[in-house]
């Protein structure tokens, strides 16, 4: 199973593939899609969108995970993510395949164990979970990392009559 998680930003979106065999995962690929400050917005969700595309037409993920909004004091940035989020639901949609919100306290919990984990935590659980050599180097990679991880973890049924758990679809 390939799942690709999306960190979604205007600025920068980080992505992160996932491929899951039996109980064992590995990263395939990750990074983060820049879009530069100066562009005109709809150009910046322009290339969001092209990349996105490029990669699900590469990857051929069977899920795509998003972090759900966190709207916390600067709206505008809350309106970004929207924005750059709606460009990857877009994508997926396009590419028919299904995407799945996952709040970040059950991302934090799902890779560390605590729905409180700080980012570095977070980085670190990565880059261990994936067996990386050490944790990805940009937050936005490690954190679409860590939304594919989650939705592989409650992808899998706990036991083989068990109905498969699944986050809120998108």
């Amino acid at each position: 199973m390939v799942v690709m998680g999306i960190d979604p930003g205007v600025a920068s979106t980080g992505f992160g593939v996932v491929h899951v065999s039996g109980g064992e995962m590995s990263a395939a690929d990750g990074g983060v899609i820049e879009a530069p400050a100066g562009e005109p917005v709809e150009g910046r969700l322009a290339r969001i969108h092209r990349a996105l595309a490029e990669l699900l037409a590469e990857h051929e993920p069977v899920a795509v995970a998003l972090e759900d909004v966190y709207f916390g004091k600067n709206v505008r940035s809350a309106i970004g993510v929207g924005q750059a989020r709606g460009v990857a639901l877009l994508a997926a949609a396009q590419a028919g395949v299904s995407c799945f919100d996952y709040t970040p306290q059950v991302v934090k919990m799902a890779v560390c164990g605590s729905g409180a984990a700080a980012k570095p935590q977070v980085q670190r659980m990565v880059g261990v979970l994936l067996g990386l050599p050490g944790p990805p180097k940009s937050d936005h990679t490690a954190d679409a990392l860590a939304v594919a991880i989650c939705h592989a973890a409650h992808s899998r049924p706990a036991h083989a009559h068990a109905p498969q758990g699944q986050g809120v679809p998108a």
